[in-house]
Order: structure tokens, then C-alpha cells, then sequence
């Protein structure tokens, strides 16, 4: 039987299909494997076949995710990086990008800062827990030869308790940072009315000691910040404090461990933690009559920590 127009043109559509196919498998074959960040060979990203195009409307998130990303419930403490549990770890461990550009409706950026202030070569040194009868004035009288401004971070009750060493800091011309009612490191564990309580209570105890003094800055105990905590603080008018160097003088290392600490790699525009309460603080004073000349010697301007830039 003879083959029809319409059977020959079948037979030519087959062929022109299988041999587009075998071109194709010998380009794939032929073709270079791309090589993906990871390593792997041509491996797609993760989530791309769920990846809108370019320019279509995202789809809202729903379920873990989207709770991820809501406010932290009240009482609970940030992500662990914020808190740290033993004594002052260096930085505190508030991550300051948390809040980001961020501000309070007082204007104060809810970020943690460490840095000081000023364009350079700039250091500025705190000094916390006081005040206290004996150590506060030693330091202060180191501070005053050295021709340095400190930033002193008081606990409440002893501001309210030796309201004249308040106003000896502050008369040197020093700045005042609220360091909680009564120095609770658990607080970031409490709810938000007691860490509430903490902070304004101390500040208004501090400035019942020093009127007329402002109190820029807060320093939550032992570095426990919290996203609530900043945003009282911030709303207060208090900048979120944190520090960038830590000899750890409240453990009293002994005045060598201290020294080599200090004068270690500074990063930029350090921010220096020292304690003037809380213990025996002799290693404190003497650490200070020899770091803050070194740090004279090597070209630092002392400052305050930087209170309204992220």
C-alpha cells in the first residue's frame, strides 16, 4: 500500500522532533556546571521555586514566621545574644543593630551605644555602681589630674543615699547614666512594669540628688537589655549605654590583667568600663592613674559616649 501526503508529513514532524531532542541533550551535556556559592554544581537557591518574579506583590507571611518578626512579649529577654548571663562581658552583648536607626519620640535612638563621641581618635571612659563614700572621690580626684570627663553610671539607692557625691560628680563636670534602682542583673527576666519601675524610679532618684542635672544615658545592669528596657530608657531621654572594653576590675584581676586589657587593640572610639561601688576598687584607681595617662600618650581625647547617633 502506497504512503498518503498526510502519512509523510507525520513521519517528517517525528523526525524533526527526536532530532530537536538529541540536540538538546548533547547541549545540557556539553554545557559547563556552574558552580554555586556552597560549592555544589548548578544547585538551585534554596526557596527559589517558591521566589515571586522580579516586581509581583509579595505574599504576606503567616504562621512561625510571621510571628518571628512581632514584638518581643512583654518580660521576656531579647535574643540571647542581648543578654549575657555572667558578670560584664566586653560590649554587653546588646546588639545595637537590633534597633537600628530606630528612635524613641524623644529623639534618643533606641541602638546600644558604645562608641564615643567626636570625629577620631576619641575614648570615653565610664565608670559604674557608685557612688560610694570611699572609692568615688579616689577616682574622682584621679579623673580631675588627668583633666578627664567620665560618664559615672549610678545605681539609685546610693545616689539617694549619698546625694553629695552625686553633686561632686556632677560639679566636676561629669555626666550622669542610670544604672537601675538597686543593680538587679535578673531584671530582663521580669515583667515590663518592674523593669519599668527600675529605670524611672533610679532616675528620679538621681536627679532628686543633682537638680538640674540631666541623666543622658541608662545602662541596664550587667549588660540585661531588653527591647522594652532600651524603649523606656530612649522615651525617657536616656541613651541606652553600653561599653566596647571591659578589664573586668569588678572581679579584681590584679592590676597586670587589667593593664594588658586596656592598652590591648582598642577598637574605634572606645568606650571604657570601669566601677568606682560594688566591692574593693583599688585596683580601679590605680589602673586609672597609669591608663589614662598611656591613653594621653597615644594621641586619645577623652569624651562621652555618643548619645543621639545610631
Amino acid at each position: 500500500m502506497g504512503i498518503t501526503s498526510s502519512s509523510a508529513r507525520r513521519v517528517r514532524r517525528a523526525g524533526t522532533a527526536a532530532t530537536a531532542a538529541v540536540l538538546g541533550i548533547l547541549a545540557v551535556s556539553a554545557a559547563p556546571a556552574i558552580a554555586a556559592p556552597d560549592g555544589s554544581a548548578d544547585k538551585p537557591a534554596a526557596g527559589a521555586a517558591d521566589r515571586p518574579a522580579a516586581g509581583a506583590a509579595k505574599k504576606p507571611e503567616t504562621g512561625p514566621a510571621a510571628k518571628s518578626a512581632e514584638k518581643v512579649p512583654a518580660g521576656s529577654a531579647e535574643k540571647p545574644a542581648e543578654k549575657v548571663p555572667a558578670g560584664k562581658p566586653a560590649g554587653s552583648a546588646a546588639s545595637a543593630g537590633n534597633a537600628g536607626s530606630a528612635r524613641s519620640t524623644a529623639g534618643i535612638p533606641l541602638a546600644i551605644s558604645r562608641l564615643a563621641q567626636g570625629p577620631g581618635r576619641d575614648v570615653a571612659i565610664t565608670i559604674d555602681d557608685g557612688p560610694d563614700p570611699r572609692w568615688t572621690p579616689q577616682v574622682l580626684e584621679v579623673l580631675r589630674k588627668n583633666h578627664v570627663k567620665a560618664t559615672f553610671c549610678m545605681i539609685g539607692t546610693k545616689a539617694q543615699k549619698y546625694p553629695e557625691l552625686v553633686r561632686s560628680v556632677a560639679a566636676d563636670g561629669h555626666r550622669l547614666c542610670n544604672h537601675s534602682v538597686d543593680h538587679d542583673v535578673t531584671m530582663d527576666h521580669k515583667p515590663v512594669a518592674y523593669q519599668k519601675q527600675q529605670i524611672l524610679a533610679a532616675k528620679a532618684m538621681i536627679e532628686k540628688a543633682a537638680p538640674g542635672v540631666p541623666v543622658g544615658y541608662y545602662r541596664a545592669p550587667g549588660g540585661a537589655f531588653t527591647p522594652d528596657s532600651r524603649a523606656i530608657a530612649a522615651e525617657s531621654g536616656m541613651r541606652p549605654l553600653g561599653w566596647s572594653v571591659d578589664p573586668k576590675d569588678w572581679s579584681r584581676p590584679g592590676l597586670p590583667a587589667m593593664i594588658t586589657a586596656l592598652e590591648g587593640k582598642l577598637p574605634q572610639q572606645p568606650t571604657v568600663l570601669f566601677h568606682d561601688g560594688g566591692g574593693d576598687r583599688s585596683e580601679t584607681v590605680a589602673a586609672l592613674k597609669q591608663y589614662l595617662p598611656w591613653l594621653t600618650a597615644q594621641g586619645y581625647h577623652f569624651t562621652f559616649p555618643a548619645r543621639t547617633t545610631p
